[in-house]
């Protein structure tokens, strides 16, 4: 565990990590608190967009966990930051929950459902076949497609959810038009948390739950990994991917324990 006590900062994932749906974790407490105690940056990334930083500030409050609403970086955030450099003051027709549309319209993007530069899709529980039909519409008219993540399902208390990658894929059948996914693997989303962290990449270390996005963001990124089998990737997974993990745990909860056991041994 030398690895966890020279690292500077710590990536997190949430979902499959920290928690699953409104369901925490064991270890997810104990961990942030081993963060905390040792002075360590660290910066929850996640690819969902439904929440608000705020939201998830106050959800992780209720399951027993106090942060800073700077430590939360969401899909949404680095899709309205994209749009807003790749075309400043665009429109867009969305997808999505409040998380998303608040974090566009904080970038000065407003929404047209007649003729957008944009169709924007993030996760969201209100999908519905009209919606669906008015953004195939106005991409074969020429607005360009943007997901906020490529993930295809997503871990919850009750079991595994589509993801955005799921919820866009019609669009992009019926149109021809591939997606531009925004969020992790994208480096543009690990360049964005390493500002924010303001730690050097070999100083850095990420824990996820699932090798298509996490593990292979921070591969590419030249950051550490460490995969925990708590959401979505699970051992016999391992064997589909051309890459590794740098370390795999069960959970959070595995590596407390690991933690405990090695500052024993330290102070032995």
């Amino acid at each position: 565990m030398q690895d966890f006590f020279d690292k500077q900062a710590f990536i997190l994932d949430m979902d499959g990590v920290v928690y699953h749906g409104n369901l925490l974790l064991p270890g997810a407490v104990e961990f942030v608190d081993w963060l905390k105690k040792h002075d360590k940056k660290f910066l929850f990334l996640t690819n969902a967009s439904e929440r608000t930083p705020r939201e998830l500030q106050e959800k992780m409050a209720r399951l027993g966990i106090q942060l800073e609403e700077k430590q939360f970086y969401t899909s949404a955030l680095a899709t309205a930051e994209f749009l807003s450099r790749q075309q400043p003051q665009c429109t867009a027709f969305v997808i999505g929950e409040a998380g998303l549309f608040n974090a566009l319209y904080e970038r000065g993007i407003s929404m047209n459902d007649t003729n957008p530069d944009y169709v924007v899709v993030g996760e969201t529980r209100s999908y519905g076949y009209e919606r669906l039909e008015k953004a195939t519409f106005l991409v074969q008219d020429g607005a360009k497609l943007i997901g906020t993540c490529p993930d295809v399902s997503g871990p919850s208390e009750a079991g595994t959810i589509p993801g955005t990658g799921a919820l866009i894929s019609p669009i992009e059948l019926v149109t021809g038009k591939k997606a531009y996914f925004v969020g992790k693997p994208n480096p543009l989303m690990m360049r964005r948390a390493g500002k924010r962290l303001d730690v050097p990449s070999c100083e850095t270390l990420i824990i996820g739950d699932r090798m298509d996005t996490d593990i292979i963001a921070g591969v590419e990124s030249e950051i550490d990994t460490v995969l925990v089998l708590s959401g979505v990737t699970s051992e016999r997974d391992l064997q589909r991917f051309p890459y590794r993990p740098n370390h795999i745990f069960a959970g959070l909860a595995d590596i407390v324990v690991r933690l405990k056991e090695f500052e024993a041994r330290q102070h032995c």
